[in-house]
Formats: structure tokens, C-alpha cells, sequence
């Protein structure tokens, strides 16, 4: 079952979930016919059960999953990365950036490389894709840029998502929950 209901849940004495993650010998294909919408929890593992082909599942125990549906829980899984709650990945600083002296990046923030933080600028708690580039005075807290963004001066981004190839100007403010699409351009002292 993906995700049972409250009353499922009472009624088979369950608290656990399928978080769809699978792996399928080929023959498996051969029960999800093209051009039909077929369910796993609902066709293709019953299906499976009742010609008994083999049929495994692990119960993951102590181990980290969150929904990610949504800009603010997506956040919130890169905030866990950084705060040590998701074992087993390891990550690696990059030696390929171009970080001034006098720009200060904590120790829990990630920065992808090819990136470019100029004197002043400030990364706190962060993940930053490669390519970025982050100006004079600009603070990013708490958010996570996608790849290729620019960062202008004195621009602050506090608890944001800033997608791919964006422009943020020049003092712009942007707020916690604040989501800014692939290619998006905010002129200079917006406000969001």
C-alpha cells in the first residue's frame, strides 16, 4: 500500500509505508502493458503475489525519509542533510570555487563548483549549486540555489528556493517560503 489511510492503518494494525523505490527483473515489464495506467500497489504487486514470482521488500528501520512534495518539505530534507539527520552520504567541499577571503560560508553549508562568493558575501546553512555566483554583501541563509543562479549585491535570501539560471538584483530581499522558478530574473531591490 503507497500510502494507507488513517483508517487503514487501524483497521491492518500497519505503520509503515511503500516509498516506491524498485527494483524489477525484465520480466516484471511484461505485466505493465504500453498505454495503460497500471498502479503498483494495486495491479502489478498483486499480480506478482498471485503467479508466485519472487517478491522481496526490506523494512527500512531507523533510516531517514521524508515527502518532498512540496517546496517547503524539499527544503526542510536539505536542512536535515545539513543538520547530520541523514546518514550514509558523505559530501566533499570543492576546492574548484572561487571563495574571497573575506566571505564567510559556515561549515554546514554545501557550495557546488565552478562557484564564485565574492568579499563580504555571506552562506549560512545552505546548499549551493555549481556555478553560482554570490556578490559583494549578499547573505544566503537556509536556502538551497539551483545551478548557474547569480546573486547580486547586498541581495538577501533567507529560507528560499532559487531555481536554475535566475537572477537575483541588486539589495532584493527575499523572504522564508520564497520559491523562484528556473530563469526567473528579480530586478533590483525586489522584494518577495
Amino acid at each position: 500500500m503507497e500510502k494507507p489511510s488513517d483508517d487503514e492503518i487501524k483497521r491492518l494494525k500497519i505503520n509503515t509505508i511503500n516509498a516506491g523505490i524498485y527494483v524489477l527483473e525484465p520480466e516484471i515489464l511484461d505485466l505493465m502493458p504500453l498505454g495503460e495506467n497500471r498502479s503498483f500497489e494495486y495491479d502489478i504487486f498483486p499480480e506478482i503475489l498471485k503467479r508466485e514470482m519472487p517478491f522481496y521488500a526490506d523494512v527500512m528501520k531507523d533510516d531517514y525519509w521524508r515527502d518532498i512534495g512540496t517546496p517547503a518539505s524539499y527544503l526542510a530534507a536539505h536542512m536535515d542533510f545539513l543538520n547530520g539527520d541523514i546518514r550514509g552520504f558523505e559530501t566533499e567541499p570543492s576546492d574548484r570555487s572561487d571563495v574571497a577571503t573575506k566571505a564567510v560560508i559556515d561549515s554546514r553549508s554545501i557550495i557546488g563548483s565552478g562557484c564564485v562568493i565574492k568579499s563580504g558575501a555571506r552562506v549560512t546553512n545552505s546548499v549551493i549549486g555549481p556555478g553560482v555566483q554570490i556578490e559583494e554583501k549578499a547573505i544566503v541563509e537556509d536556502s538551497v540555489l539551483w545551478a548557474h543562479s547569480r546573486i547580486s549585491t547586498a541581495a538577501e535570501i533567507r529560507g528560499s528556493i532559487i531555481g536554475r539560471s535566475c537572477h537575483v538584483g541588486r539589495n532584493s530581499i527575499l523572504d522564508a517560503g520564497s520559491v523562484i522558478g528556473d530563469k526567473s530574473t528579480l530586478t533590483d531591490y525586489t522584494r518577495v
